[in-house]
């Protein structure tokens, strides 16, 4: 065999060449594992004591991972029956998005209610006399590295530095353009309270975040901070930072419940049975922020058609709907506005009221109307 192997050179070379492939495979998979075990932004991880605890305070894990009510698939195929409500243009905009400047109460009280949109799902509620910020991203790209991934195209309207004194950050779930390691560094210092999904915990002590400030919530559970109701409801989606890590935490939609406003955030979801589910335990609700963008007919199971988020509006008997998850990032083909023009045609025809304020722009609840103007229609 040796003497048939050194007779013919080329197969010398092959199998020297296939062993210095093999060789540099290895290494890039050990290179693999050390980074995702000690970058920061993939996170921290769940032990068995998390894990038991996990399966004690839901029926939703299965001992490794977290799982919806059905079972589906997150990529599949689905046609879009509104797919020909489209207005033509790119998938990011070529004109500078119009923005206002945040103008929140300097010292709410309980009686108050203001949002201030900051792009995609970035949300900052003043209710019940406190500061409450949704999935905040203050960051130029969304990936847990510098120099790669999606980007930002719409400006920044408010630095983490100006921002004011938050007394709850709540997350919805764990993927890079909800949660982001910079920003949460950043914004630690001027925030109270953190409240997560069951497993997000991990990432947020990882990054420093103090244990003691850290409010660990599974579907259905409520806490009252101030005379607040704050649940944890479903949603229909997935998690995971990493490649071995999907669905190891919990992805959720919210609830702000107090004697005078209900208001449900959903985070990211597709269209499914729980909004029905939620409306049956909280009743309707003020307002309801709604996953609307990104959408695909690929990921059809867990990012809405817009169409499809006027219906779960309804699901909900939300009074007022406002469209969420788009204006900064570009993470799917769709022309950058067809998210919030297909809810608005929606809408009209089924009288679902919407708004839809500007980048920034602070929305007093008490003449919540005044934010109906459809501005994107003017831009490219």
């Amino acid at each position: 065999m040796i003497n048939f192997i050194n007779s013919h050179g080329w197969l010398r070379q092959t199998l020297k060449g296939l062993l210095i492939l093999l060789i540099i495979a290895v290494i890039l998979y050990v290179f693999a594992l050390i980074f995702l075990n000690v970058w920061p932004p993939f996170g921290g991880k769940a032990n068995k004591r998390d894990k038991l605890m996990y399966a004690q305070r839901t029926k939703h894990f299965d001992g490794k991972k977290f799982f919806y009510s059905e079972d589906f698939s997150v990529m599949g195929e689905s046609d879009d029956p509104y797919a020909d409500r489209t207005s033509g243009k790119g998938t990011s905009p070529e004109d500078t998005l119009p923005t206002a400047v945040p103008a929140p109460l300097e010292s709410p009280k309980a009686e108050d209610m203001t949002l201030t949109w900051f792009g995609h799902s970035t949300v900052m509620f003043q209710m019940q006399g406190m500061n409450i910020m949704f999935d905040p991203v203050f960051n130029t790209i969304t990936s847990p590295v510098s120099f790669i991934g999606p980007k930002r195209f719409s400006d920044i309207v408010m630095q983490i530095e100006e921002l004011p004194n938050l007394d709850i950050v709540i997350i919805t779930h764990d993927h890079y353009d909800h949660l982001d390691y910079k920003t949460i560094k950043k914004i630690n210092e001027k925030t109270e309270r953190f409240i997560v999904p069951l497993g997000v915990e991990n990432h947020l002590e990882r990054w420093g975040i103090p244990a003691e400030k850290i409010t660990v919530m599974a579907w259905w559970e409520e806490t009252d901070i101030n005379g607040l109701t704050i649940a944890c409801v479903p949603s229909k989606h997935f998690s995971g930072r990493g490649l071995t890590d999907q669905n190891a935490t919990m992805w959720s939609s919210w609830v702000l419940k107090n004697e005078k406003y209900s208001i449900l955030e959903t985070g990211d979801s597709g269209y499914g049975e729980h909004f029905a589910e939620i409306y049956e335990k909280y009743g309707e609700f003020t307002l309801a922020l709604m996953d609307c963008a990104q959408y695909n007919t690929m990921w059809h199971n867990v990012h809405m058609f817009p169409e499809e988020t006027v219906k779960a509006a309804k699901d909900v008997h939300a009074q007022v709907l406002m469209p969420i998850h788009w204006g900064a990032f570009k993470l799917s083909n769709h022309a950058w506005d067809n998210p919030p023009e297909r809810v608005v045609q929606r809408a009209d025809e089924v009288g679902q009221a919407v708004i839809s304020p500007k980048l920034g722009e602070t929305v007093n609840w008490n003449d919540w109307e005044n934010y109906q103007t459809r501005w994107w229609r003017e831009y490219k």
